[in-house]
């Protein structure tokens, strides 16, 4: 507060005053940009399912409610041990975070400084970026192949003595390839053992080619893989913010040093373990999810859109410099796609009503303006 004598002064007669210092880097750092929601729109802009939480999940929530004045559990032990009864691994490898964007965060906090680098698909998830630039890495962007796909041969050329994390997004978001088992085999032999692979699967549940390896086999194979998911997509809870992560139990440990305490909320842990319990319905889920991408795929490339192969609940459409242009037509119809100024369009696949909508908007959008 002012001196009494000065709180009357006009603040231009006033000493000057310094102004809190803030990082100058900070002035350079893309925002996070969310799915829009507008009412009275469909919005396939986020990944979300339509179908809402799975059974039992939002009586786990109101019993948890109940307790809200009380602290979460700060180590997620009872998640922790429906996780490691779920995947068949040892308590000791799993990491509980606050979304699996935490993870990603916490991953770069332990294993970078100013001087070490990140190694990233791009484009893929865009919090990659942002990430390690808060905490002051080194960001390589190593670009995707022609059909949208991560490129693991420049991924690996990419690697330095200075790299110490190194992302890879498969179901790649937002594009939606998958890697196949020999190629990700054949890279993950080629990287150095002191880099830590991160395989971000947070799209898992919709793969459908047997040939896509599973993360978590990856963690027990090789000791520098860790597999990294989450709760917000084929489970519901994108609401509830809770990921996980599975890889080196020294690994795990430092992911837990870091985590800010009681982040993960009383409310998400019910309701990840509620999710866990429910196991036929979610495949149910994503069974109807993943034949209805097929049919959406179908109709786009049917219209002319180059569609790339997709194994998560969204399809790419590689509009180039009309995905402005496609994201306001289908605005106009009512429908909230996230589109990437400059590059394309990632639409969320939705129930099969929902879909025809999309296909409407679509369909007429002039594919050569």
């Amino acid at each position: 507060m002012l001196p009494a004598a000065k709180r009357g002064t006009p603040p231009e007669q006033r000493e000057p005053r310094m102004t809190v210092r803030i990082r100058p880097d900070l002035d350079q750092l893309p925002a996070y940009v969310a799915g829009r929601t507008v009412a009275g729109s469909l919005k396939l802009a986020s990944n979300e399912v339509s179908a809402g939480p799975l059974p039992g999940v939002a009586e786990a929530v109101a019993c948890a409610a109940a307790d809200a004045h009380r602290y979460p559990d700060i180590g997620a032990a009872r998640l922790t041990e429906a996780l490691a009864a779920h995947l068949d691994v040892d308590l000791g490898r799993i990491a509980v975070g606050c979304g699996s964007v935490a993870l990603c965060e916490q991953l770069i906090q332990i294993t970078c400084t100013a001087e070490d680098t990140v190694v990233y698909p791009w484009r893929s998830f865009e919090a990659y970026p942002i990430l390690s630039r808060i905490v002051g890495a080194t960001e390589v962007q190593v670009p995707l192949t022609a059909e949208h796909a991560v490129d693991l041969d420049a991924m690996a050329a990419a690697i330095t003595p200075r790299t110490r994390l190194v992302f890879v997004c498969s179901p790649n978001n937002p594009t939606g390839p998958a890697l196949r088992r020999a190629e990700l085999e054949r890279f993950l032999d080629s990287v150095p053992s002191d880099v830590l692979v991160v395989f971000d699967e947070a799209y898992r549940e919709f793969v459908t080619d047997p040939d896509v390896p599973d993360g978590v086999e990856l963690t027990a194979r090789y000791d520098n893989v860790l597999a990294l998911r989450t709760f917000s997509k084929a489970y519901g809870l994108a609401g509830l913010r809770v990921g996980y992560a599975i890889g080196p139990a020294h690994v795990a440990e430092a992911l837990r040093k870091v985590c800010i305490p009681f982040s993960i909320n009383a409310l998400g842990q019910a309701a990840a373990i509620a999710s866990l319990a429910a196991q036929d319905e979610m495949r149910a889920r994503c069974a109807a999810i993943t034949a209805e991408r097929v049919r959406v795929r179908d109709e786009l490339i049917a219209l002319g859109h180059a569609v790339p192969e997709t194994q998560a609940n969204f399809v790419w459409l590689p509009l180039g410099d009309r995905a402005g242009e496609f994201n306001e037509h289908c605005l106009a119809e009512r429908v909230v796609v996230r589109a990437f100024a400059g590059s394309g369009a990632r639409i969320t696949i939705g129930d099969a009503a929902e879909n025809d909508l999309l296909l409407g908007a679509a369909k007429s959008f002039p594919l050569h303006g």
